[in-house]
């Protein structure tokens, strides 16, 4: 007797199995494999954004640097011109004017300074971000076991095959039946005795 469409369709159900436990398998390594990439980008973009604070920090000192050098020159240039007109430069409306140099100098360093410290600050917000990011998915990575997957899909699918084969063994019992029983009748087996 040969194979036969149920023998057939048992036989293509478990290599269906097999191939639906290969896929979970490899699709869990392969999602547990992208999110620990994911964690690695997340880790180098937060190193820098670390790096860019630092440079909206330093950026913010050599502006700081440049125009503190840039008001020494227009008060020096101020005092040079009020002394070469014979005005004494503490007293009165010369001495306002060095000191609204002064002034407008700390205004300008002030506003260098927060803006340096937003931009930075902005860096560290996206730092902090990335890390948490990175966290996620080493947590989410190490939540995910491709052998536990392939488990879970053999047993799932083990009902499946399980109820397939019960079907095609109560057939081939019932039909090998049918062929002793001829062969006992043709062979005198028996004696008519069931």
């Amino acid at each position: 007797m040969g194979l036969n469409i149920s023998d057939a369709g048992l036989a293509a159900q478990m290599f269906g199995l097999g191939g639906s436990i290969a896929n979970s398998f490899y699709s869990s390594k392969s999602q547990k494999n992208n999110l620990r990439f994911q964690a690695a980008m997340a880790d180098t973009s937060a190193r820098i954004s670390e790096l860019q604070a630092r440079k909206a920090r330093a950026q913010g000192a050599d502006r700081v640097a440049i125009r503190t050098a840039q008001a020494g020159q227009q008060k020096a240039t101020q005092r040079a011109a009020l002394a070469a007109n014979g005005v004494v430069l503490n007293e009165g409306s010369a001495a306002e004017l060095q000191a609204s140099e002064d002034l407008i100098k700390e205004m300008d360093v002030n506003a260098i300074q927060s803006q340096a410290l937003d931009a930075a600050w902005g860096y560290k917000m996206q730092k902090v971000n990335y890390q948490n990011q990175a966290l996620m998915s080493r947590a989410s990575a190490a939540g995910i076991s491709p052998f536990a997957a392939g488990l879970t899909t053999l047993l799932t699918g083990a009902g499946q095959v399980a109820s397939q084969w019960y079907q095609v063994s109560r057939n081939w019992n019932k039909n090998n039946d049918v062929i002793f029983n001829k062969y006992k009748e043709t062979n005198n087996w028996g004696l008519g005795v069931r």
